[in-house]
């Protein structure tokens, strides 16, 4: 089996005064390839997201990490301990829709610069918190397809701002969830109001 070379590399992602630490990986091999933003979970942009964005660039892909808590703390990645994922919600909880939609612009936006980027349209991939974040990103006319896994809270609230996730009529992406039905990021009994443009929806048991 194969295992194609790849670069990765620690950049930063310019947001107005905001400046966002991500993690870039892509293909060794020259020319132009297409690009997805990995969101990550509520642990920061840590080893596992690190690793997934590896393996996306070894696709053929320019994959990139933004780390979505610049805002609220800087550097910060954790395990998965009981006191890890309880800081980490509280780090969710300080974030709003409106930002995080405007980080995943500007990582948009850094990536069309990069000269081994298509510009034709761009992916987004995410987990838990960060799948819901892809969820959103589908909003976004730059975004054109999506990825959400298990995408926690989609289904009864949106980060700080009214209305719920669920109800965006705006999405102009192809949104692909994979919800896992034994958790309870996704209540069963919110299945019943997925938006009809989730047609391919994969469920996880």
């Amino acid at each position: 089996m194969t295992n194609p070379e790849i670069h990765t590399t620690n950049v930063t992602i310019p947001n107005g005064d905001l400046q966002i630490a991500a993690y870039l990986a892509q293909p060794a091999a020259s020319g132009e390839f297409p690009a997805v933003i990995v969101i990550q979970e509520i642990f920061g942009v840590n080893s596992h997201i690190r690793d997934v964005t590896e393996r996306i660039a070894k696709e053929g892909y320019v994959a990139i990490a933004p780390a979505i808590y610049q805002r609220q703390a800087p550097g910060f990645e954790t395990g998965y301990t009981p006191e890890a994922i309880k800081i980490g919600k509280e780090y969710k909880e300080q974030t709003t829709a409106s930002q995080l939609l405007s980080d995943i612009q500007a990582a948009i936006d850094y990536l069309k610069t990069l000269p081994s980027v298509k510009q034709q349209g761009f992916g987004c991939i995410g987990f838990c918190f960060g799948g819901h974040v892809a969820y959103l990103a589908a909003t976004l006319p730059g975004i054109k397809a999506t990825a959400s896994f298990y995408g926690a809270g989609i289904a009864t609230d949106t980060p700080a701002e009214p209305p719920r996730s669920i109800a965006q009529p705006t999405l102009k992406a192809l949104s692909t969830p994979f919800l896992a039905l034994k958790t309870p990021a996704f209540p069963q009994n919110k299945l019943t109001k997925l938006p009809q443009n989730w047609k391919n929806t994969v469920f996880l048991t």
